[in-house]
């Protein structure tokens, strides 16, 4: 099946919006990235954080990504067939020092595409104290 340039622009353009969500503390731009029923899967220093999407945002919200001003994330692939998408990125500078590779999977909704599962894998750095 083709892949069509205008659904990896938009693919991207949502993967990017998560990413500036984090960077400018900005739930309702994190929650345009996702899907309502979206979830989130992972561990952070060893513990399971498995949440619902809206329980991430909040985590967010209340805990900025971009503390220090060192937050950065780049796409490193999107790969689509049809209206399934996947997409990985890779973080660093997370609360401070800490790095993840996420892991998205994305639907296309009438014509809108939304994150509908992130994956994350916590590869550097400590948690900040509570």
């Amino acid at each position: 099946m083709a892949v069509s340039s205008a659904d990896q622009t938009a693919i991207a353009r949502v993967v990017q919006a998560y990413i500036d969500g984090l960077r400018s503390n900005d739930a309702d731009q994190l929650r345009r990235a996702f899907h309502p029923d979206a979830r989130s899967f992972g561990s952070l220093a060893g513990q399971r954080v498995d949440q619902r999407i809206e329980e991430f945002v909040a985590l967010a919200s209340s805990h900025p990504a971009n503390v220090d001003g060192t937050y950065a994330a780049r796409i490193v692939s999107i790969e689509q067939v049809g209206d399934a998408a996947a997409a990985t990125i890779e973080e660093t500078g997370f609360w401070g020092t800490m790095s993840f590779t996420d892991f998205f999977t994305l639907s296309c909704f009438d014509g809108k595409w939304m994150i509908v599962n992130k994956t994350f894998a916590h590869t550097g750095g400590e948690p900040p104290a509570p």
